[in-house]
C-alpha cells in the first residue's frame, strides 16, 4: 500500500490551543470562565450548543470548541457549552437554545444543521440574542448569522488524494447520515475520484436516516461499515460521520488500510499508533469561523446573514501532517487545489 490557506484564517487557526474544559452532560452544559484569559477582558456572554457527538468527537464540535476556547483566551469572553442529550427530543434543541437567551448570552451558537428548525423558533423570540448556525443557510433574519462552508471542495482533494493513493483501484465513502449537507461531502469526494482516475470504485455507505441522526455518535457501526468496505475491497475510506469516524479509524489500524478524517487535522489528535494510517483529512475552519464571529460581536459589528468560507479564502483545504504519505501526492493535490480555486474545475454538490 502506497502511503494557501489565506493568512489571516492560517493565523488565527494556529493560534488555537486544545486545552480541555469539564462539561456537565447530566445538565447539558458546561462551563468556562474567559476572566483570566488574554490581555483582553470582554463582558460579552457567549453559549456554545454542541451539534451530536458532543465535544471529543475529533472532527466538527472539537473544531467548534477550539474557537470558543480561543475567543476565552484571547477576549476574555464568558463562554459556556452545552451538550446534547443521546436519542432526545427535537424539542430539546430550541428549549436548549432559549434556556441560553433567557439566561442572558449575547450570543448563542449552535453547531450543526440539526439546529436550523430550533435557531428558526427562537432567534425571533429574543431580538436582543445574535444567533449563528454552523452549516445552515438562515437569511432574512436580522439577529441570525449563518456560517456555512463548501464541503465539497475540501472532498474533492480528499477524492483525490484516495484516488492518487490506493493500490485496489477501490476506495471507499462513509457518510453520517444521509442528508442534503453530507450530500456534499459524497459528491466532491466521488468527483474528486474520478477526476484522477474514472475507472476506480467507490463504495458509499450511511450510518442511518433521518430523523435518525445517530450516525454520527456511533462509532461501533462506523467501525462496522468501515470493515465492510475493507472486505468488498476499499483500501482507502474516507469519512464524514463525526464522532462515527473514530470506529472507521480503529477499523483502518486493524486491516491495514487508509483513513481519511474530516473537520479537524484527524492526524493531530489521533493516538501514536493511529497516525501512520491517517493519509490527509478534508477540514473545514469552524474554529475560525466561530472566533470570528465572537470577535465581531466582541467589537459590535456583527453581522446577520450567510458567511460562506470556501476553497479560495481558506475556509477549506486538505491537510499535509502525515508528510510520508502526502508528500508523493502534494504538487498534484495542490494543482488540482488551484484549479479549483481558479473556476477550472468545478465541484459538483450532489453525488
Amino acid at each position: 500500500m502506497k502511503r494557501s490557506n489565506t493568512v489571516r484564517f492560517a493565523a488565527i487557526a494556529a493560534a488555537g490551543v486544545l486545552a480541555l474544559t469539564a462539561c456537565d452532560n447530566a445538565a447539558q452544559e458546561g462551563s468556562g470562565d474567559g476572566a483570566d484569559g488574554g490581555d483582553e477582558s470582554s463582558e460579552l456572554r457567549v453559549g456554545l450548543a454542541y451539534d451530536v457527538g458532543g465535544r471529543g468527537d475529533r472532527s466538527f464540535n472539537d473544531s467548534a470548541y477550539r474557537g470558543l476556547e480561543q475567543a476565552m483566551n484571547e477576549l476574555g469572553v464568558d463562554a459556556q457549552e452545552f451538550e446534547p442529550a443521546d436519542g432526545e427530543a427535537e424539542s430539546a434543541k430550541a428549549e436548549r437554545l432559549a434556556t441560553m437567551a433567557e439566561e442572558g448570552y449575547d450570543v448563542v451558537i449552535a453547531v450543526g444543521f440539526a439546529y436550523n428548525e430550533a435557531v428558526l423558533a427562537t432567534a425571533e423570540q429574543y431580538p436582543d440574542v445574535h444567533f449563528a448556525i454552523v452549516d445552515s443557510e438562515i437569511a432574512d433574519i436580522d439577529n441570525v448569522t449563518s456560517l456555512v462552508f463548501a464541503e465539497e471542495q475540501a472532498s474533492f482533494l480528499a477524492g483525490a488524494a484516495a484516488a492518487l493513493s490506493t493500490e485496489e483501484d477501490h476506495v471507499g465513502f462513509i457518510g453520517g447520515v444521509e442528508t442534503p449537507l453530507i450530500h456534499k461531502f459524497q459528491a466532491g469526494y466521488e468527483a474528486g475520484v474520478a477526476h484522477v482516475d474514472d475507472s476506480i470504485t467507490v463504495e458509499v455507505d450511511y450510518l442511518s436516516q433521518p430523523p435518525d441522526f445517530s450516525g454520527f455518535s456511533d462509532p461501533a457501526r462506523g467501525r462496522e461499515l468501515a470493515q465492510a468496505q475493507y472486505d468488498r475491497g476499499a483500501d482507502v475510506i474516507y469519512h464524514a460521520a463525526g464522532a462515527s469516524g473514530n470506529g472507521v479509524l480503529e477499523a483502518a489500524v486493524d486491516n491495514d488500510f487508509l483513513f481519511i478524517g474530516v473537520d479537524s487535522d484527524q492526524y493531530e489528535n489521533a493516538e501514536d499508533a493511529q497516525k501512520p494510517f491517517v493519509l490527509t483529512s478534508a477540514i473545514k475552519q469552524v474554529d475560525v469561523a466561530v472566533f470570528e464571529l465572537i470577535q465581531a460581536a466582541v467589537d459590535g459589528d456583527v453581522a446577520a446573514g450567510i458567511e460562506r468560507f470556501d476553497l479560495s479564502g481558506g475556509g477549506v483545504d486538505y491537510t499535509t501532517s502525515n508528510e510520508e504519505l502526502i508528500s508523493p501526492i502534494q504538487t498534484e493535490l495542490d494543482e488540482i487545489k488551484q484549479q479549483i480555486i481558479d473556476g477550472e474545475i468545478e465541484v459538483p454538490t450532489e453525488p
